[in-house]
């Protein structure tokens, strides 16, 4: 990463969040398949709908501040959707499963939040006014998707999940 500027800083962040939510909308649909519970399901549908339009924003900033993205791999985001694989792999389906999932998920959620509340940051200090509420609403976005996950985690996925404790 040879960044110089502010400027080329929020234009990689930028790429970098891009990156990373092209490769969560794949992802959650085999999120949504791999949990057996219908309200964590629906969580992942969901979120999946709103992740493209989280993408179309993205693609609305660049339009409006005729940016150029870099061709990035998130590895963060690469690396997090892996933990998510190897769950599934690893983790018999079932309330186990389902609390793992939502831990990892909270995981993503907290990094786009910290991607965000960045570009945020960055963007006002470039006086980016076109941007600035394009990102703030995906950051608060991501901050209601983060407490629903610990909604579903604290209603009862987690008691799910320790009954199925060892002997």
């Amino acid at each position: 990463m040879a960044v110089k500027t502010i400027e080329e800083l929020f234009v990689h962040e930028l790429s970098d969040i891009y990156s990373a939510e092209k490769q969560l909308s794949r992802a959650l649909p085999r999120l949504a398949r791999a949990t057996s519970d219908p309200q964590l399901k629906q969580a992942f549908e969901a979120h999946t709908e709103e992740t493209h339009g989280q993408i179309e924003r993205i693609d609305k900033i660049v339009e409006v501040l005729d940016l150029k993205l870099k061709r990035v791999k998130c590895a963060a985001m690469e690396g997090l959707i892996e933990e998510g694989k190897e769950v599934i792999d690893s983790v018999e389906e079932g309330p186990l499963r389902d609390a793992a999932l939502i831990g990892g998920a909270q995981k993503v959620e907290h990094y786009e939040i910290a991607a965000y509340g960045t570009l945020s940051a960055l963007a006002k200090e470039l006086g980016y006014s076109d941007a600035i509420p394009l990102l703030q609403a995906t950051l608060k976005e991501e901050k209601s998707t983060d407490e629903k996950l610990t909604q579903l985690a604290e209603s009862a996925g987690n008691q799910r999940a320790a009954q199925k404790r060892a002997a």
